[in-house]
């Protein structure tokens, strides 16, 4: 498959992304949702990511924003631009669209979007996913997939700048 064209065109603004999730809808897709930085996609990224898609016809990733990102990681952090992870995220089969957000946490993604599933990976409990309070109250999921033990960015960045 060779539709290379089409990866920048799953980015979307969120008001227009709006619209493509009321079309959706209409359609009768089911929504999930996931969030997060995706600064260096490993192999949890990818399970979390398959995980999340396995719970409706279409996923949507939300990305925090450069600034985002600095705020939450500090300053040497992202390594890559949120341009370069969102069209990187925008590639992978299993995501039909993605979003870039400003703020700390996706709330405002979420409450515009509704989504009938949303998907967090980790150590989180629904209490304190953004956004859930939200998604349950409009009659949908949350779901906590776990994480792979042992594969994080932090780590990968740690390992790179260890002497070989």
């Amino acid at each position: 498959m060779r539709k290379a064209d089409a990866i920048p065109a799953k980015i979307f603004d969120l008001s227009t992304l709006a619209k493509m999730v009321a079309a959706w809808r209409v359609k009768g897709d089911t929504i999930s949702f996931t969030n997060g930085v995706f600064d260096l996609l490993h192999e949890g990224h990818i399970f979390s990511l398959s995980q999340a898609a396995a719970e409706g016809k279409r996923l949507i990733v939300a990305v925090n924003s450069d600034a985002s990102v600095k705020r939450l990681k500090g300053p040497t952090r992202p390594l890559n631009n949120e341009q370069a992870r969102a069209l990187v995220l925008a590639s992978l089969v299993m995501v039909d669209a993605v979003v870039i957000f400003e703020e700390d946490t996706p709330l405002q993604v979420i409450t515009t979007l509704l989504p009938d599933v949303l998907v967090k990976g980790g150590d989180y409990t629904v209490e304190q996913i953004a956004g859930a309070k939200e998604v349950l109250a409009n009659g949908g999921r949350v779901v906590i997939n776990p994480l792979i033990d042992g594969i994080s960015t932090t780590g990968l960045i740690q390992r790179m700048q260890q002497p070989a």
